[in-house]
């Protein structure tokens, strides 16, 4: 029988505050479960705008407590309600100075299982973050869910593949990439390093972007969010590249050990020759 995980990703337009942006990716959870997803993931920061367009410290009203901030808290009432693992990135307060980029994991019974930090922060136009975060300092866990093994990347981290091959070391199964990129810097690499990152790891990837433009920039989000298989191969269509999205995809787990063993590209690894590679 088959190893099938119905999986879900939103692409979302920025509602203009808070509750109501909660209150939207909740009914899309609703509706994902009553459509038979086990997983559903979020965009980058999605229960705010993507502020990072511009350096104000207003922004920092947005930042709250993981796992204890009303947000994460509001997840774990709808993986309890929904029986769906949900994938929840926030701006992140662990104190006073100590922000990060983060995205919490919760199971499917609502247990608050951990989080992943962003690693890699940019400091571009329309794309501020080193005002507002921290690197991330956890690691790149992977997280043991109702619906598989499962890990995260944020964003600008999907340029850098050292931590995609970590996840995959680590056991991910499906990683989730929560994004805010806007078409006119990178639209051309959307489609190529998720892809890429899919094949060389041997997973699948919910590749997910914001869609719209928002007050705070002329940053114009381009959606287009998708799954793509551990061939590289889209899982269905790729999402709209204007309009708000809930994305649902069966994903076949088991092609995942026949694509590592038909390419065999972990037991050609040569880790003893890399050495050189965290050298700074």
């Amino acid at each position: 029988m088959a190893n099938v995980v119905r999986a879900a990703l939103v692409q979302a337009t920025w509602t203009g505050d808070t509750e109501s942006m909660v209150a939207k990716h909740e009914e899309h959870a609703r509706e994902a479960a009553r459509r038979g997803a086990k997983i559903i993931g979020f965009q980058e920061v999605f229960n705010s705008p993507y502020f990072c367009q511009v350096e104000e410290p207003e922004h920092y009203r947005w930042a709250e407590p993981v796992p204890d901030g009303p947000t994460v808290r509001r997840m774990r009432a709808l993986a309890r309600e929904t029986g769906m693992v949900i994938v929840a990135p926030v701006f992140e307060a662990e104190q006073p100075g100590f922000y990060y980029n983060t995205a919490a994991v919760i199971d499917a019974d609502g247990t608050y299982l951990g989080k992943y930090r962003k690693h890699h922060i940019p400091q571009l136009k329309g794309f501020r973050e080193k005002f507002y975060f921290k690197p991330g300092n956890l690691g790149w866990p992977v997280f043991d869910t109702a619906a598989g093994k499962v890990g995260v990347y944020i964003c600008y981290d999907r340029h850098f593949p050292e931590g995609w091959r970590q996840l995959g070391l680590s056991g991910a199964q499906l990683v989730y990439n929560p994004s805010a990129t806007h078409r006119s810097l990178s639209s051309h690499l959307w489609r190529l390093e998720q892809p890429a990152a899919a094949v060389a790891n041997g997973y699948y990837i919910a590749a997910i972007n914001r869609v719209g433009q928002e007050e705070y920039g002329d940053n114009d989000f381009y959606g287009t969010s998708y799954f793509v298989d551990p061939r590289g191969q889209f899982v269905g269509d790729v999402a709209s590249d204007s309009q708000e999205e809930l994305v649902i995809r069966d994903l076949d787990l088991d092609l995942i050990e026949e694509v590592r063993q038909t390419w065999a590209f972990y037991r050609d690894r040569r880790p003893d020759a890399y050495e050189g590679l965290v050298q700074p």
